[in-house]
């Protein structure tokens, strides 16, 4: 038998290539993909993946693809899960799972595999993907069949079979990370009453220790898409990257949230997302700027749908092709500029310009500019007040 397993490095995935070795006698093939984590150099992931068991290894980057077909068409949805998660690990799953796919198909493989718990988000997402791109391939996950029951029963099996892992029981959260955010769980952050401690943040410097003055910046959009930073033209992952760094300075992107899994469960998770933050902000501005009141509210019923399909892992999906469909016409005169101003964990928007700007200073201004027709304005309260009018009358009749 024959098992690709998307390979993190990490403890579970390390655990599970000899695991699935022993389990099913089978051979194990292990792919890593470069999504803009911190990740270490490809050869000692190699070897690790080979201690642990794996016959080969691939390794793929995947940050442009990432940007330029997950990142850049979520930020245009809108989608932010629940008001707070802007997807970071959920969007990096389909796109894990289709190159794993990839690299079945091209091994001829019997069954491919994946890191995740039994009731949490990401099996949904990794599964739904293989079913969508492979039906007929096998899914075994292993941590839905063996029989730890803990990540400290893990650790102590590293350790007995010779498996090099960097975690340690005094520091035992999960960590995901990925260009476009971090999450963290486990360990004393399952307590949603403990306010996290320090140790459990990346990136992020803390609002209190941030700088005393404030950071201006210019973000450029063209149709949707973020193409400048303070007037310098950058490529995406360019911006991303300087928004992190920047936004982690002044203690911007720290998300701390109960949110509810797609299997039902509530859970604590906290989040570092400066970059994601700072552009779904900016974006949803200029977006407030050149849309029509209708388009702007029907767009956020929109963006609520479309976040749920990302986390919910249906990112391959008809529904999710036909509200791409929506989403890109919409974006067509979202092209201009915003002011941000980042201030001890605060992300600020000060200013925004459009060419296509339905803002009119003359329509908005008090000043002598006004060209506003005020008495036009009793005829259209009249009209718009007839219902009212009308139910006030009934109301007295009672």
């Amino acid at each position: 038998m024959k098992i690709v397993i998307a390979y993190s490095g990490g403890l579970d995935t390390s655990v599970a290539i000899r695991y699935l070795k022993d389990k099913y006698n089978a051979e194990i093939i292990a792919y890593t993909s470069n999504i803009g984590q911190k990740l270490e150099a490809p050869d000692v992931l190699e070897e690790r993946a080979k201690k642990a068991g794996a016959k080969k290894f691939y390794y793929e980057d995947l940050r442009e693809k990432f940007v330029n077909e997950y990142i850049i068409p979520t930020l245009k949805a809108g989608a932010v899960y629940q008001d707070k998660y802007p997807l970071a690990t959920s969007l990096s799953r389909p796109l894990i799972a289709e190159s794993v796919i990839k690299i079945a198909k091209k091994e001829k493989a019997d069954a491919v595999s994946h890191g995740c718990t039994g009731k949490g988000n990401d099996q949904v997402r990794f599964e739904l993907t293989f079913k969508y791109l492979a039906p007929d391939l096998k899914v075994i996950a292993p941590l839905r069949e063996w029989e730890f029951k803990s990540r400290e029963q893990e650790i102590e099996y590293a350790k007995e079979k010779g498996i090099p892992i960097n975690i340690t029981k005094s520091k035992p959260y999960s960590i995901d990370e990925n260009l476009w955010g971090i999450s963290i769980e486990c360990g004393v952050l399952e307590d949603p009453w403990i306010e996290p401690p320090e140790d459990a943040y990346q990136i992020t410097t803390s609002p209190e220790k941030a700088p005393d003055k404030p950071e201006y910046m210019e973000i450029g959009f063209e149709k949707g898409v973020f193409v400048s930073l303070n007037n310098e033209r950058l490529n995406q992952i360019e911006i991303i990257e300087r928004l992190t760094k920047i936004g982690a300075k002044h203690g911007v992107g720290r998300i701390d949230m109960v949110e509810d899994r797609l299997v039902g469960i509530k859970s604590r998770e906290i989040y570092e997302a400066p970059a994601a933050v700072i552009l779904h902000n900016a974006h949803n501005e200029l977006e407030k700027l050149v849309f029509s009141r209708e388009l702007y509210e029907f767009k956020k019923l929109v963006s609520l749908k479309y976040s749920q399909i990302v986390y919910f892992g249906q990112w391959f999906s008809h529904l999710k092709e036909c509200l791409d469909k929506f989403i890109e016409e919409s974006q067509k005169y979202v092209t201009g500029k915003v002011r941000i101003k980042l201030y001890k964990g605060n992300c600020i928007v000060v200013g925004r310009s459009s060419p296509y700007s339905l803002y009119k200073e003359e329509l908005a201004t008090y000043s002598e500019k006004d060209i506003f027709d005020h008495k036009s304005s009793s005829g259209f309260i009249e009209i718009f007040g007839l219902v009212s009018k009308l139910e006030g009358e009934r109301s007295k009749k009672r």
